[in-house]
């Protein structure tokens, strides 16, 4: 692969240890941005993972899954530096922590990726625990803070995890504000804002930037697009779930892949991809992206409507479980 990417998605990639029994675990590879990087890849779009990993087993089976995923080959890094672990020690609900001190993922260098990248990446995704582990979330900032000054599309996913407390605050108010798309789901309104008042909280995330796009999943009650022009609800189609692993990434990766393919849809149109992909990414087990051809029948079977009317609260103060001052 020589072509530059169309998107790229910098982050995290890392091995999930997954207990299987009493003393028994498995291994699967894993990363939110690089779960993203390889729907935008499996759904047509030349794609490319911006991260780095280690040398060892860990990393080298995460490089043989990158190129299996036809990810640019010149935008992953491997260093001399232990792995970043995920440690799932209770299936359900899930229960994990991080194994991570000085790991590869730290050492993600911008500088080294291909001359030029910046000029044939029509987007850039950002999310993840990359933004909540330094010093990376420092280089990757920086690094979203410089495309966007470039133009450069920004799409950014919290994905909620245990490690952002309150000193991931400034992280979310600047990302959301550099972001021309933000996905977000209940589950991580409930985490980032530590409450649970969930269109509170989103009316609270929409303040940070009312001129962003808002993919907002909300389980088995479908998921929203909020836009300035409009707002778009989807109804959650009913199937058989293998597994929920991966949803989430699959829809920001096929909405991102509908603004690319068809930019002259209304709302409802890309909203439809983007549950489509959600809904055939719980059909598979394991974070496996979806075929274009199982997303595009979901797609055609799934009720939107657009409802600008919708009662989510009006953007006003930003609050993180107490009101902060503008």
């Amino acid at each position: 692969m020589t072509a530059l990417p169309r998107f790229v998605a910098a982050g995290e990639a890392l091995t999930d240890l997954l207990t299987t029994g009493p003393g028994t675990w498995t291994s699967q590879t894993g990363g939110s941005t690089w779960n993203v990087a390889r729907v935008v890849a499996r759904l047509g779009i030349p794609s490319a993972f911006a991260g780095a990993v280690s040398r060892d087993v860990f990393g080298l089976e995460l490089a043989a899954a990158n190129a299996a995923a036809g990810l640019h080959p010149a935008f992953l890094q491997q260093v001399d530096r232990p792995p970043l672990l995920a440690v799932v020690h209770e299936r359900h609900p899930p229960r994990y922590f991080f194994i991570g001190t000085d790991s590869a993922d730290l050492h993600f260098d911008p500088d080294r990726l291909p001359a030029g990248w910046q000029d044939g990446a029509a987007w850039v995704h950002f999310g993840g625990i990359s933004l909540a582990r330094e010093p990376l979330a420092a280089t990757l900032v920086a690094l979203a803070c410089d495309l966007k000054l470039r133009g450069t599309k920004i799409s950014y996913d919290p994905n909620f995890r245990a490690l952002m407390d309150e000193r991931y605050d400034d992280t979310l108010r600047t990302m959301v504000g550099l972001a021309d798309v933000v996905k977000v789901s209940d589950e991580d309104l409930r985490g980032l804002f530590r409450h649970d008042d969930t269109d509170a909280a989103f009316a609270a995330l929409r303040a940070m930037n009312p001129a962003a796009t808002y993919l907002f999943t909300r389980g088995g009650d479908g998921a929203h697009l909020v836009r300035p022009d409009g707002v778009w609800h989807a109804a959650a189609p009913r199937v058989d779930v293998v597994d929920t692993v991966g949803a989430g990434d699959a829809s920001i990766g096929a909405l991102l892949y509908s603004f690319m393919t068809w930019p002259e849809r209304a709302g409802g149109s890309h909203l439809r991809v983007a549950v489509g992909a959600g809904t055939a990414a719980c059909q598979l087990a394991g974070a496996q992206p979806p075929a274009l051809e199982a997303v595009l029948a979901l797609a055609d079977t799934i009720v939107v409507r657009r409802d600008d009317a919708l009662d989510f609260p009006a953007p006003g103060q930003q609050y993180f479980g107490k009101v902060l001052q503008r």
